[in-house]
């Protein structure tokens, strides 16, 4: 089966893909209003986050991996879509580094070695964008964990 990501699907299937993560992303919303303080903690982190130092597309991979971990299909989708929006990476390396930095970091809670900090900063990112990926894991696994207690991923 193909995944049709909506940025890169035929106009007609673009379209129908855009309504439905529309009225998706809606109804994981809606849910989340159940608690007012959850979803304002969210949007508020989410803000946070989105004004780091960390580039568009090391947020959006940052994000896309605790998405795709945490096994929350709406974010999946959500940020494959805004990642695709972006245009191609500048450097696929540095985006595979961040990727795999924020793993470890999940795996190790927190606890990465010196050799992967030091791995993390040899693709150019610093101490700083290190503390930010921390922040991009807390501010999603927010999302990703309400998303799969209400049922809406």
């Amino acid at each position: 089966m193909v995944n049709h990501v909506v940025h890169s699907s035929p106009p007609q299937l673009g379209a129908v893909l855009r309504n439905d993560l529309t009225a998706r992303t809606a109804n994981a919303v809606s849910l989340l209003k159940e608690s007012p303080h959850t979803l304002d903690g969210f949007l508020k982190l989410s803000e946070i986050f989105e004004s780091t130092t960390l580039d568009p597309h090391s947020r959006e991979t940052v994000i896309l991996t605790v998405a795709a971990r945490n096994q929350c299909h709406l974010c999946v989708d959500m940020h494959e879509a805004k990642l695709a929006s972006l245009g191609p990476a500048p450097d696929p390396e540095r985006l595979e580094a961040v990727a795999q930095f924020t793993l470890r970091v999940l795996a190790s809670s927190g606890a990465v070695s010196d050799e992967e900090l030091e791995r993390f900063h040899g693709f150019g990112y610093t101490r700083q964008n290190a503390l930010e990926v921390v922040l991009g894991i807390g501010t999603y696994t927010v999302s990703t964990f309400a998303n799969r207690l209400t049922r809406a991923a």
